[in-house]
């Protein structure tokens, strides 16, 4: 008997693991908050299956999502990357990503972590709606405006609110899950 999933990845196994799994799932470890920093970025204009397809190729060419050493990368490297045929090569992406890792770097000297101050937000709970129909969930709300802004404040590039709101519900500040589906009370 198959499980009832919200409506946005049904039909596709590669989308059905990452929900069952991993969307919103609170993620509290820097790393991987910002590999998916990493990966909505890139997301940007495209559809998240697009990114999800690729997202070994971008772990491979960005040195496993290594902040500290994306952050350094020499001019030679962002070229690379816009020459690699497994990533999206978008050059204002790929130079944000750069960006990106150094201001992360300062966020996490200034909170202790970036998982402290990101978290800080939603007062280090997830917060909880209640989605009826996927397409009801909002792009963008007060608190991703507000993220946002203060990213962008501090140097993050490519980090608009609708673009954070995704952030929010990957990594689960926010549970967006539809009530139905099976994964809703269980993150």
């Amino acid at each position: 008997m198959d499980k009832n999933r919200c409506g946005w990845c049904k039909g596709d196994k590669l989308y059905e693991a990452y929900h069952d799994h991993e969307w919103g799932v609170p993620v509290k470890d820097d790393d991987l908050l910002f590999e998916f920093l990493v990966l909505e970025t890139f997301q940007a204009g495209l559809s998240w299956i697009t990114i999800l397809k690729r997202r070994e190729n971008f772990r491979v060419a960005f040195d496993h999502f290594d902040y500290q050493k994306i952050a350094i990368y020499p001019e030679s490297k962002i070229l690379a990357l816009l020459q690699d045929e497994g990533i999206i090569r978008n050059k204002l992406k790929v130079r944000a990503t750069v960006t990106n890792a150094q201001a992360y770097l300062n966020i996490q000297k200034e909170f202790g972590s970036f998982s402290n101050y990101i978290w800080a937000f939603v007062n280090n709970e997830p917060i909880i709606n209640e989605v009826i129909h996927y397409k009801e969930a909002p792009a963008n709300t007060p608190i991703s405006d507000a993220i946002s802004k203060d990213l962008k404040k501090r140097g993050f590039k490519f980090v608009g609110s609708t673009i954070i709101y995704a952030f929010m519900q990957a990594t689960g500040m926010v549970n967006d899950h539809q009530l139905d589906c099976f994964r809703y009370h269980q993150v």
